[in-house]
């Protein structure tokens, strides 16, 4: 014990940067009182240490309360970390450690988050603008892209969505392990998506059939071969911007978005704006290639920057510890994996048949649907989803930190009221930004903007006056929906059971019923929106009074000690 003393003062005097991790592999018994007493002097020290030093400071340590200190045995593991993984410095909106805009922060990466989802939103508004130019009665069939992507939902829900709770675990988990982790949820992912996409393409005309109007299905079944295989290029991104996110590196998503928004401006100028170049023709299969083409390339550029910025750093550290895919890393990840799935499988099955119905109500109504939806979840649902994502990150760390607090072997661990708000402060936060922003849009669009920006996207008269009737029936529902979503983040970033089981009640309790009631009665464009304006606009409100009741039972049982918290695998002790 002496030793390990001595050998902290002489060489905290001698080299401030020294390699503390290799010293306590030494001195397994080290009493870290006397490092903590020498912290102040190894502030110099390179951010590779930083782990070590907001461990030794943190108020929980000096309570003999953290993880670390809880016995005499011991000892500190190297992790490798840098300052922007510190467990510490992102769980504390009150008392960051570092500037409010960096991307370990909470507001820093609402920043980016922001930033990553308005591009594809502006562009999905434009790729409409410009299809309608070349024929406003193919508007309709760009929204087979948009349910290829629901269908693709179902994957991109599943692994990635359990991101949050395993990936985000930055208490727990070593960043190699995370890293790992990531990895194997791309590559798991991109071959999903793969075999998605070949099924899809060879099942074009019943695709067609389902999504696509009747009197244009014919002409287009080569827009749906093209669009299939979107459904890579969505697995790729999403795998990617989940696992960067829950690695509080946001600026990946935002590098994909800019790139997939730049290309795509640059070639849809070209060749079918009304500015083209002489000698092409314009049509909506090349709408269509062009968009897959640069979802691929985005995609792509995005994994190979994460993939260099990860070998770049780990060739920096000294962990030894293996970064690559393997079926335990699946593993680990399937668990709350599987809950995901199903939760999205179940609702896009549900909405997948409704759409059905709604496509069947002829072209207009189907052309006021994909444009009502371009407008619902564009530009006016890109705060809500950028809060989302920046609310499942920090929630994660926090739930991750606050597990590691109570002992990663508690399975029924109680938390104070204290705890509990610090682990929903970034929810709370973001349902108080999604309120302050979706208000005044919502008032703004019912008395001023649904129909023009309708006749902008569409160039029709009568799907615009369609789509003012859908906004002014449920606008104000879509507030319900900019808070459940935050609410209801907690759960998935905490327990995904319970946010399965918040999902079905809302699911089968109200959209099933409806969805049979619209199916089987003899509905026409002119009465359809009469239930449909129940099934869509009723299933927020409710899910918003669901998310409540589950949230306020979720906190009593865990204030109680009464929630059974399934093990952590694959996390360090």
């Amino acid at each position: 014990m002496e030793e390990g003393r001595n050998a902290v003062r002489e060489n905290s005097v001698m080299h401030p940067c020294f390699h503390l991790h290799q010293l306590l592999s030494k001195h397994a018994a080290l009493n870290l009182a006397d490092i903590w007493k020498q912290s102040e002097r190894w502030s110099g020290c390179s951010k590779h240490h930083w782990h070590i030093f907001s461990v030794l400071r943190c108020p929980c340590t000096r309570a003999s309360q953290h993880p670390i200190m809880a016995g005499k045995g011991n000892a500190i593991i190297a992790t490798s970390l840098t300052r922007e993984d510190d467990p510490q410095s992102t769980n504390d909106l009150g008392h960051p450690t570092e500037p409010f805009w960096s991307r370990s922060q909470y507001y820093g990466a609402l920043l980016f988050n922001v930033a990553a989802f308005i591009l594809p939103a502006l562009y999905a508004t434009l790729s409409k603008l410009w299809v309608a130019n070349i024929d406003s009665s193919m508007v309709v069939t760009t929204d087979a892209y948009t349910y290829i992507s629901i269908v693709a939902e179902v994957l991109n829900e599943g692994l990635p969505r359990a991101a949050w709770i395993i990936i985000g675990d930055k208490a727990n988990r070593s960043l190699a392990s995370r890293h790992s982790l990531s990895y194997t949820l791309i590559l798991f992912q991109t071959f999903l998506g793969l075999i998605m996409s070949i099924a899809i393409a060879a099942a074009a005309k019943n695709f067609a059939d389902a999504f696509v109007p009747a009197d244009i299905r014919s002409a287009s079944l080569t827009y749906v071969r093209i669009a299939a295989f979107s459904a890579l290029a969505s697995a790729i991104e999403t795998a990617v911007a989940a696992a960067t996110r829950a690695l509080d590196k946001p600026d990946v998503p935002l590098l994909i978005s800019s790139i997939k928004f730049a290309v795509n401006i640059i070639l849809d100028m070209i060749f079918i704006s009304k500015y083209h170049v002489r000698g092409v023709v314009p049509n909506v299969n090349t709408q269509a290639a062009i968009q897959l083409t640069c979802g691929l390339v985005a995609s792509f550029a995005g994994l190979l920057f994460f993939a260099w910025t990860t070998i770049r750093k780990h060739s920096r550290s000294t962990s030894e510890e293996s970064v690559r895919p393997s079926l335990h890393a699946l593993v680990v990840l399937a668990r709350p994996g599987f809950m995901t799935f199903t939760e999205s499988a179940v609702r896009n099955a549900l909405y997948l048949w409704l759409v059905s119905n709604i496509v069947s109500m002829g072209s207009n109504y189907a052309t006021a649907w994909g444009v009502f939806n371009t407008i619902r979840w564009g530009l006016i649902m890109v705060p809500v989803q950028a809060l989302e994502a920046t609310t499942l990150a920090f929630v994660g760390h926090s739930w991750g930190l606050w597990r590691r607090s109570v002992g990663i072997n508690n399975r029924r661990p109680k938390a104070s009221t204290k705890q509990l708000l610090t682990i929903v402060k970034p929810a709370l936060t973001s349902s108080m930004i999604g309120l302050a922003f979706e208000v005044p849009i919502c008032l703004f669009l019912s008395f001023y903007g649904a129909q023009r920006f309708a006749y902008y996207i569409s160039a029709s008269e009568s799907v615009s006056k369609i789509v003012e009737h859908m906004w002014k029936t449920i606008d104000w529902c879509y507030i319900c929906y900019a808070i459940s979503t935050q609410l209801a983040a907690i759960l998935l970033a905490t327990r995904p059971r319970w946010y399965l089981y918040q999902s079905l009640a809302s699911n089968l309790l109200w959209v099933l019923p409806w969805a049979i009631v619209v199916s089987v009665t003899d509905l026409n464009a002119d009465n359809a929106w009469t239930y449909h304006s129940i099934v869509f606009g009723g299933s927020l409100v409710f899910s918003l009074a669901d998310i409540i009741i589950v949230d306020a039972v979720w906190a009593w049982m865990l204030k109680k000690g009464r929630m059974g918290l399934p093990p952590l695998v694959g996390v360090f002790m």
